[in-house]
């Protein structure tokens, strides 16, 4: 799987959805951001998976929720 900037994918071994910024050359792996907002992290190629549109926009609205939770 070629991963570029700006792709929606699922990091299974954290069980999160993330958007690819870059390579992490230093940690062999790719860099990845939250959908909405929080710190990069970095995984390993081999633990990513695309992620369709529809659940691009479902892992969205879960952080979206959950931060809100987190305010009130």
């Amino acid at each position: 799987m070629r991963l570029r900037p700006g792709d929606a994918v699922r990091d299974r071994r954290r069980g999160r959805v993330g958007v690819v910024t870059g390579r992490d050359d230093a940690h062999d792996g790719v860099r990845l951001r939250p959908l909405t907002s929080g710190p990069q992290w970095t995984a390993e190629a081999a633990d990513l998976e695309p992620v369709s549109h529809r659940e691009r926009l479902r892992a969205c609205l879960a952080e979206v929720n959950a931060r809100s939770r987190r305010s009130i």
